[in-house]
């Protein structure tokens, strides 16, 4: 275990170099100025070349790149372009709205797929294998930015039951955690249903029945037990797109995420709060991505065995 460890710990540490750096070289390739967008058109040549220095972006771009490196290192983000705060506490002020959307979409999304998977896995071509597989394709044919103002209408607008949108109150988030859970839900209905599936059809699961066990012991405490694995990698992929900021989602209901935060720094061609947050949600993919991997491990030691020889 201790060697699987470092691996993984290796790759993740790669995997963010690279992707660091290569934010880095994009948004400084990307056309617009940041001192422009500070300053405003009727600056002066004088002025802006003043801002530039005091900024190092007249900095050679290698030298403004270890300069970046170093900072990450030392746990220095630098300071925004725009709001003249640190990035590392800017970011810790979307982190908690971030955590808080992504915790109880991915609740919707289990309370929603679990039960729909397993009904559609145990009456299979049935009416009920049917509907749940209709919903199922009709959350992921609906784009956020479309269900998302649709439930705003009905439920805000119309029956006047949730806010319309920011982050005020406990049933403020109810809506976005359900716009950014039915698509999860969705997907995930499918795997369950598809790795219940093939499970049901192996010897264990006919030894089972054939003991006198009914129907509801076999397939939750034998069939969905070893179904996991599957699920478990779809819930680490999307786990970690919860966590990196549903950028759509949060724009629609101005909800003051880190997803939110980096579409308006983008905007602003502000340097070091894109980073920032790219880098955040590259750590968040990276370490849900290794807890899965540990998860692998508990649920299957064969993995373990694989990788040690």
């Amino acid at each position: 275990m201790p060697t699987y460890l470092a691996s993984r710990l290796l790759n993740a540490l790669w995997v963010l170099f690279g992707v660091t750096t290569l934010v880095f070289f994009l948004i400084h390739w990307v056309p617009g100025d940041p001192v422009a967008v500070m300053l405003g058109e009727s600056a002066t040549a004088a002025d802006t070349e003043a801002l530039r220095h005091a900024l190092g972006l007249d900095q050679p771009l290698a030298d403004q790149w270890v300069a970046f490196l170093t900072g990450v290192l030392s746990l220095n983000l630098g300071s925004s372009l725009y709001y003249h705060e640190p990035v590392f506490s800017l970011l810790l002020e979307r982190l908690g709205a971030t955590l808080e959307l992504s915790a109880l979409a991915f609740l919707v999304a289990l309370v929603v797929a679990l039960p729909l998977g397993l009904l559609a896995a145990a009456r299979k071509d049935s009416v009920w294998d049917r509907s749940a597989m209709g919903f199922s394709l009709v959350g992921v044919s609906i784009p956020n930015f479309w269900l998302g103002p649709l439930l705003v209408m009905v439920f805000s607008l119309g029956l006047g039951w949730f806010p319309v949108s920011g982050r005020e109150g406990v049933l403020s988030v109810v809506l976005p955690a359900v716009t950014l859970g039915t698509g999860l839900a969705a997907v995930l209905s499918r795997m369950v249903r598809s790795s219940l599936l093939e499970v049901l059809g192996e010897d264990f699961i006919r030894t089972a029945r054939a003991k006198g066990l009914d129907s509801r012991t076999v397939l939750v405490r034998h069939a969905l037990r070893n179904a996991w694995l599957p699920v478990l990698t779809l819930l680490g992929m999307q786990l970690g797109a919860l966590l990196g900021g549903a950028v759509v989602t949060e724009i629609v209901f101005n909800w003051p995420g880190v997803g939110a935060l980096l579409v308006e720094s983008i905007q602003r061609r502000d340097y070091p709060v894109v980073q920032g947050c790219v880098l955040l949600i590259s750590l968040s993919y990276v370490l849900v991505n290794l807890v899965t991997d540990l998860l692998y491990v508990k649920a299957d030691p064969r993995i373990r065995l694989g990788q040690s020889q």
